[in-house]
């Protein structure tokens, strides 16, 4: 297993390569890692067309977007950090408002990204906390709400996650912490004749079966977990 992660600083940023065995890692420059990056985006969007009066490529649009949500930090400090060390790579960047209006315009172009069905996968669901319930309501530019996540109040979201069965994502949505785990049914119900889907029965701590829009209970696994 090989897994990427960008450690930044408030001058050079450096992605750390870490395979899978202990103690072992390699370091690679982060021009590097965006042209890697860049090369299999393009790989699976190069058949999508350019718009004459676009300023940017579907591949390059794709992999800006992906580039924000691996940096982890907001709008302004990515457009900064992106326009001060690597313009280079993107000599037509938009001014920043409206690259930000083309993530959101073409995110379905990342459709493309997502796993096929296997004939057994999982669903579940997992909150995102972010601000303490204590700050709730303080802010009239809060985002999240309050719910109830691994049996405590959190005010943030919820993410919602269906696997195959190799553990790659087949389909996901999101929404409010408030809302209820059966909000997403319809992840399920886009793959019903595709898949059994294995859930998490959080009162119960069973595992569900979907199957044609049916939910039954498997025998003997109440202890899983």
């Amino acid at each position: 297993m090989h897994v990427f992660s960008l450690q930044s600083s408030d001058d050079s940023s450096t992605l750390v390569y870490v395979t899978s065995f202990p103690y072992e890692e390699s370091r690679m420059t982060t021009v590097d890692f965006i042209t890697a990056l860049f090369s299999k985006v393009d790989e699976q969007l190069h058949a999508i067309p350019k718009h004459p009066e676009a300023p940017l490529w579907p591949s390059e649009v794709v992999t800006l977007g992906l580039l924000h949500a691996l940096k982890g930090v907001g709008n302004r400090p990515f457009y900064r950090w992106l326009t001060r060390d690597y313009r280079a790579l993107f000599p037509h960047l938009p001014e920043r408002t409206r690259l930000f209006r083309l993530f959101r315009t073409h995110h379905d172009w990342t459709q493309v990204f997502l796993a096929a069905p296997t004939v057994l996968g999982g669903i579940d669901t997992y909150g995102i906390e972010l601000i303490h319930p204590t700050r709730e309501g303080r802010s009239p530019q809060q985002i999240g709400r309050k719910g109830v996540s691994n049996h405590r109040w959190i005010v943030g979201g919820k993410l919602c996650l269906l696997l195959n069965q190799w553990g790659l994502i087949v389909g996901w949505a999101c929404a409010t912490a408030n809302v209820a785990d059966n909000t997403f049914q319809w992840l399920i119900r886009q793959c019903e004749d595709q898949m059994i889907v294995l859930m998490r029965h959080d009162s119960a701590c069973c595992i569900t079966t979907q199957v044609d829009g049916k939910s039954e209970d498997l025998p003997e696994v109440s202890r899983l977990t």
